[in-house]
């Protein structure tokens, strides 16, 4: 069946899948066979083994055609990684960053991942608080461009050790924002995380999801790596 292409007007959909491995087991072959078939058609897929019980392992899948996505996740389903979790969001440009040169909006709707040599990995989702006193919303547009300058610069100090990527899912999933961490050494990533939330923008007006944190590799090491291959 063909279908018609459900695309972004700009930039990518992005797919988290947090899968754990069936009692019947993983057909691997098939598994690895639909990471290779997305990568042919042009697709981002990441995988990474997870640290913990919420999941075994991540299947991070970007890309233009949500209909494409939708199909890997029902052919990794069908493989014995059924989603114990997901998230759903789309590549974008935050309306603080209007200004910012070309190059830098476009690696931000159209990045190239993994970044190089930095294999731990986190993902968490968040959204501005909106309760009395503390509505974000409310706000005038230069006090929080003001509060996300400086929320921005404590994150710079982490230049080099940090990669981030802040995917839009206001409407599309449960929370407004996925945040994607990319490290070296994992405790740079508790550290960002830790520092920044002393910025006035997190203390006073985030709220934050569920944390999975793992390891990134090549689908076949992850997938022996959590005893499904």
């Amino acid at each position: 069946m063909e279908l018609e292409p459900v695309v972004p007007s700009s930039g990518l959909g992005v797919i988290h899948l947090f899968c754990k491995v069936s009692e019947a087991g993983v057909d691997s072959a098939s598994a690895l066979s639909s990471v290779k078939s997305m990568v042919e058609d042009g697709y981002q897929v990441l995988s990474a083994a997870l640290l913990g019980h919420k999941a075994d392992v991540c299947f991070m899948a970007m890309g233009s055609d949500l209909w494409r996505l939708r199909l890997f996740q029902t052919e990794l389903a069908q493989s014995g990684l059924r989603a114990h979790s997901s998230y759903v969001s789309l590549t974008e440009v935050s309306e603080y960053a209007a200004g910012m040169p070309e190059e830098r909006l476009n690696q931000r709707l159209y990045p190239k991942l993994p970044p190089q040599g930095k294999s731990a990995f986190c993902f968490y989702p968040m959204s501005k608080r909106r309760v009395p006193g503390q509505n974000w919303y409310e706000l005038s547009y230069e006090d929080r461009e003001r509060l996300m300058y400086d929320h921005g610069s404590t994150g710079r100090r982490f230049a080099g050790k940090v990669v981030q990527l802040v995917t839009g899912s206001a409407g599309l999933d449960d929370f407004e924002w996925g945040v994607t961490l990319f490290a070296e050494h994992i405790d740079d990533l508790k550290a960002v995380v830790y520092t920044m939330r002393f910025d006035e923008v997190s203390a006073r007006y985030a709220e934050f999801g569920p944390f999975f944190a793992g390891m990134l590799a090549d689908a076949h090491d992850v997938l022996m790596a959590v005893g499904a291959a």
